[in-house]
């Protein structure tokens, strides 16, 4: 009798998960790493105003004497409580305006994906493939339709251990890693939200527009998503899943599909 084992990195919701998803990209190794130092500043200011708030009720009696009235209304004191909550906020504002900043920054992509938000489903195009092969065709595009997998469909297949419920879809998108991606995300109805958490990418899909944002993807591995936007009665209907394998293998890949 075989035995299975199955390794799984943190790329899909977990049971009684409190921490985030592993990163894959630049965007989101950013987004952990501010994450750790706000906690780390909420932490201090904790600690801080509990210890001030303490001591002030336990020596109540002590400080409420015309001495103590004078530090209470000092200069220096207001001065003090109003400089340190200015420099945390400096400290905050800094490295978030450095990761926004870094997130809108658009570097020439490889690939570009379009993203369309359907009710209740997702369709992709995968496009400018910036390879030798396909500089002579360059109009080819793949295209994927998305839809969940049932679960009765799971429980059917011989070998379903590693499947999500309600996170499966019936094709896996498949892109390149460590490779600059371009995402258009649109609609063709109603509001939609495209989201990879172990991307940090969260964007929202409309009708009429097209957002655009770039993805550099560094590690290889299955990843999971779903719709973050209220966008009708099977709005928890529509996964994502994404298959990211290196470039090499993505190249032999697409010219498999398109030759």
């Amino acid at each position: 009798m075989s035995t299975k084992i199955i390794y799984c990195v943190c790329d899909a919701p977990e049971i009684a998960q409190f921490r985030l998803q592993d990163p894959a990209s630049t965007v989101m190794e950013g987004l952990l790493e501010f994450n750790k130092h706000i906690l780390f500043v909420i932490t201090i200011i904790v600690f801080l105003v509990g210890w001030l708030l303490f001591s002030t009720i336990f020596n109540y009696e002590e400080f409420n004497t015309p001495k103590s009235q004078s530090f209470f209304h000092s200069n220096i004191l207001e001065i003090v409580w109003t400089s340190l909550p200015a420099l945390t906020l400096l400290n905050l504002a800094s490295p978030s305006f450095t990761l926004l900043y870094s997130m809108d920054e658009i570097s020439a992509p490889e690939i570009t994906v379009k993203v369309i938000g359907h009710q209740w489903f997702w369709s992709y195009e995968i496009s400018d493939f910036d390879t030798i092969l396909t500089c002579m065709n360059s109009n080819k595009t793949l295209k994927y339709t998305c839809y969940l997998l049932a679960e009765e469909t799971i429980s059917s297949q011989k070998n379903y251990f590693g499947f999500f419920r309600l996170l499966e879809t019936n094709k896996r998108v498949l892109l390149p890693s460590n490779t600059h991606l371009r995402l258009l995300v649109t609609s063709v109805d109603v509001l939609h939200s495209w989201t990879i958490p172990s991307f940090g990418v969260k964007i929202d899909a409309c009708p009429g527009r097209l957002n655009q944002i770039n993805v550099f993807l560094k590690r290889i591995g299955m990843f999971f998503g779903q719709c973050s936007e209220i966008c009708g009665v099977n709005h928890g209907f529509m996964p994502i899943v994404l298959l990211v394998v290196p470039s090499t293998q993505y190249h032999y890949f697409i010219v498999s599909k398109l030759f």
